[in-house]
């Protein structure tokens, strides 16, 4: 017999051509995850990845089996999800996605609204890149993520929730620290410019709205997040932008300055990123209103000028 959990494995292994990989994204050992592969491929007689030590490849009839286990994956799930949906409001838990430019600013300041307002509800949180938590709706894995517009999401319904401006931030030793406002051009011709490597949607906004194009700085780092550029500013090292909801986290920080950007706003456009057909959307609805509460908390405890 073919388990859902087996399928499971299988299109992670499918999603990330990696068994550790998989292994991490289903929350279980490599060793577990290969032998819940072996045991369905058994059951089913056929091969259905062939493992080497540099690669994974999915066979030809492997291909069309894990075309109809995604059916099979997606039915199982939307079963779920209307037996959670005729059940009390956020009675049932929630997956839901954030990209790391909203994760560490804002969970902070949800969690406890939503706690105060459905202290049962449990939502599992994950942290990834804009591209990997739109692939985790589409195939299931999330109920939902928030993330930053404009970002292409074919294929699923967006629900915005606020928007927000960017503001640089920089050392008080730095020759912009003394102005009101910065602008693009400034940025442009700044050679001490930190930004995120690509990948990272916020990058992709700074570069749009500033309009860079091939003139952006060297300084852009694949792997760093933005906590880590900010210290770097705070060594003086350069300086950065950053979402208007890192600014209550900013604060204490010494020796640095936020400066609006001069760019006309909203520079970037907060949105909840789900299925269509999502039968929760009575709960979603819920979790929205609290998400614009938290904004509200956020906006509210932002330092004045």
């Amino acid at each position: 017999m073919i388990t859902l959990r087996q399928i499971q494995f299988a299109l992670a292994v499918a999603r990330h051509k990696h068994f550790k990989r998989a292994a991490e994204e289903c929350n279980i050992s490599q060793s577990a995850l290969s032998l819940g592969i072996a045991e369905m491929e058994k059951n089913l007689g056929v091969i259905v990845f062939e493992r080497n030590n540099k690669q994974v490849v999915i066979t030809p009839i492997g291909e069309e089996l894990l075309r109809r286990a995604e059916k099979i994956h997606l039915d199982a799930q939307q079963l779920v999800e209307q037996a959670h949906a005729s059940q009390d409001t956020l009675h049932f838990p929630m997956a839901i996605g954030f990209i790391p430019t909203i994760a560490p600013f804002f969970l902070p300041q949800a969690l406890p609204v939503i706690h105060k307002a459905y202290p049962k509800f449990e939502m599992n949180i994950r942290e990834d890149v804009s591209e990997r938590l739109v692939s985790a709706v589409h195939h299931g894995m999330l109920d939902a993520a928030l993330i930053a517009l404009p970002y292409d999401t074919p294929g699923l319904n967006t629900f915005e929730i606020g928007s927000e401006r960017f503001y640089v931030v920089l050392h008080n030793n730095h020759p912009l620290s003394k102005q009101a406002k910065i602008t693009a051009k400034q940025l442009r011709s700044d050679n001490t410019l930190l930004l995120l490597g690509d990948g990272h949607c916020l990058k992709d906004h700074i570069v749009e709205i500033c309009k860079f194009r091939n003139q952006i700085s060297p300084h852009s780092f694949r792997e760093a997040s933005l906590n880590t550029l900010v210290q770097m500013v705070v060594n003086d090292m350069g300086l950065t932008l950053v979402p208007e909801m890192a600014l209550p986290s900013l604060h204490p920080l010494p020796d640095i300055r936020t400066i609006p950007l001069d760019v006309p706003a909203p520079h970037r456009r907060l949105a909840l990123v789900t299925r269509p057909n999502y039968p929760r959307t009575v709960e979603l609805e819920a979790l929205m209103g609290l998400f614009r509460d938290a904004l509200n908390n956020i906006r509210a405890a932002i330092p004045a000028a």
